[in-house]
């Protein structure tokens, strides 16, 4: 349920680009130009990280087992909820859930992520009146017909009254660069999937300490909510999540999921 714009998807890599010939099956490499200056080629962290042990916790093994029928059987649980509670959210619980997205990979541990978190109700209002004003937009003239109607069985709408009634909203900012202490940009290699394995970080923690999450994706608002929530260029919204307690009358459409046969394959 991801909307892009095929353009911007193009953009991983920020700075000019120039190519040139290498022997190497007649193939063509392309190397932004600044990689010509020695200054450029500094690492995302220090070349002189230490490399330090590795001690994680040694399970059992039928701990193990038991552990990932406990962990399925709760993300089993989890689904996408468009009707909250008002009931507040502690900030240390926002807090965890922001630092275990935090913990995600990412290429060349560059960690391009932002994640806003809105609770005050006025900001609320001003980006649910964003996001209805560009998916009015969305559903009359610029979403497909087949999308529209493959959206029917979920029983949505450009209105989102959730983002004002959910006590807060995780926007998650995807950094396609950053800047080095130098004033240099800072190539953030893989952006899209590096976000994409904290947004499941994000959502996994929401489920497990108990709250409910809309995976939303709003069309057509990046510059709106980013200019909104003063973030800077180097910045693109991927999703923009309402989060807390399901409200008491919540529904959810009776849907099932693929089977293990369906989607893994013993290779």
């Amino acid at each position: 349920m991801f909307h892009k714009n095929r353009l911007e998807a193009t953009q991983n890599r920020i700075g000019a680009k120039k190519k040139f010939a290498i022997h190497d099956g007649g193939r063509e490499k392309e190397h932004p130009d600044d990689e010509d200056d020695p200054d450029w080629l500094v690492p995302a962290i220090p070349e002189d990280t230490p490399h330090i042990p590795y001690k994680p916790i040694k399970r059992p093994m039928e701990e193990i087992l038991q552990r990932s029928i406990d962990y399925y059987e709760l993300m089993a649980k989890r689904r996408t909820v468009r009707s909250f509670s008002t009931e507040p959210i502690p900030q240390e619980v926002l807090d965890n859930i922001v630092k275990t997205a935090g913990t995600a990979p990412s290429g060349a541990h560059t960690e391009p992520w932002t994640y806003v978190v809105v609770q005050d109700a006025n900001m609320k209002e001003a980006i649910r009146n964003i996001v209805e004003e560009e998916e009015e937009l969305n559903y009359r003239r610029r979403m497909s017909r087949q999308w529209v109607t493959d959206l029917k069985p979920f029983a949505t709408s450009y209105k989102k009254p959730y983002l004002s009634d959910a006590p807060a909203l995780i926007l998650v900012f995807r950094q396609t660069y950053s800047w080095r202490e130098d004033g240099k940009k800072r190539m953030h290699y893989y952006n899209e999937i590096s976000i994409a394995i904290a947004a499941g970080f994000l959502l996994a923690a929401i489920q497990y300490c108990g709250l409910v999450a809309l995976t939303s994706t709003p069309l057509n608002c990046n510059a709106r909510l980013r200019d909104l929530l003063s973030r800077p260029s180097n910045e693109r919204l991927e999703l923009l999540l309402p989060v807390g307690r399901p409200h008491e009358e919540a529904t959810v459409p009776h849907i099932s999921r693929k089977t293990l046969e369906q989607i893994m394959i013993n290779a």
